[in-house]
Formats: structure tokens, C-alpha cells, sequence
């Protein structure tokens, strides 16, 4: 098993009800898929420094997970038929810090 950190950027325009499906139904799949979600940062609703297919906000959430190829494949295949994400990363890692939250609320960490 590797460590993974998926960071999803979602629509502007959605209601936080919408995030919190969105955040749901990847922690189900990457759960079902043989994998393990360690920690779900939702770093919010954040500006962006150029539009991305016009927008110029998205809703950033970001996962640290633990699995193999064959969670890695079907996140990145459900992610790319996903009409209300408009951008997504997947870093693998050796460790992951899950102490540390780099947008948080405090920010006396």
C-alpha cells in the first residue's frame, strides 16, 4: 500500500450541500476500492491566480489516503467523469503528515 494526497477542486457556483456529496462519494469509492482514507482537509472556497474553464473560484478538498494501483486508477477515472470537478491532482508519497493542516482556521500552528 502507498500513501496518496488527492486534492479535488470543485465548481464555484455548487451549495455546500453539493460539496459535502462530493467529499462523501469520494471517501465511499476510495473505501470500496481497497483503499483507506487517513484524513479529508476542506480547505474551502478559494480564489484562483488565472481562470480555469471560466472560473475564477473552486471549492478545494483535499484527501490523504493509503492503497494501491487499483484505487489510484478508479479514483482518477471517476474523478475525470466528474462534471462538477474542474481540476484534480494525486501526489504519492512515501510519509504522510497528518498533523499538519496548511489552511486551517488557527493560525497560531
Amino acid at each position: 500500500m502507498n500513501f496518496y494526497e488527492h486534492t479535488v477542486i470543485a465548481k464555484q457556483n455548487l451549495s455546500q450541500k453539493d460539496v459535502d456529496g462530493i467529499e462523501k462519494k469520494y471517501e465511499d469509492l476510495i473505501n470500496s476500492n481497497s483503499g483507506e482514507v487517513l484524513k479529508i482537509e476542506k480547505w474551502g472556497l478559494l480564489n484562483f491566480k488565472r481562470k480555469i474553464k471560466n472560473y475564477t473560484k473552486g471549492h478545494f478538498l483535499h484527501f490523504k489516503i493509503k492503497g494501491d494501483q487499483k484505487t489510484l486508477a478508479e479514483i482518477k477515472l471517476k474523478t475525470k467523469l466528474d462534471g462538477n470537478i474542474v481540476r484534480f491532482l494525486i501526489v504519492k508519497y512515501k510519509n504522510l503528515d497528518l498533523k499538519t493542516e496548511y489552511f486551517s482556521k488557527n493560525k497560531s500552528q
